[in-house]
């Protein structure tokens, strides 16, 4: 899964139609939680800070809800 920043925020990009740099990674919620962990996120984007991962975290989390009610 794409992902791009949107104005500080850690937006998914699944068509990857959105400008900017991008990172990728398995829209699963362990792997978010590790990429969270080790700041991935920053590095990717080559940003200063922290970036808020909480639309992300949302959309990770649905996409793993409806693929375990599959």
């Amino acid at each position: 899964m794409r992902i791009t920043v949107v104005e500080g925020v850690c937006a998914p990009d699944p068509r990857g139609s959105l400008p900017g740099r991008g990172a990728y990674l398995h829209p699963e919620p362990a792997c978010l939680d590790l990429a969270v962990r080790r700041r991935a996120f920053p590095r990717a984007f080559r940003l200063q800070g922290t970036l808020d991962t909480q639309a992300l975290r949302e959309w990770v989390e649905a996409r793993a809800d409806s693929a375990a009610a599959s």
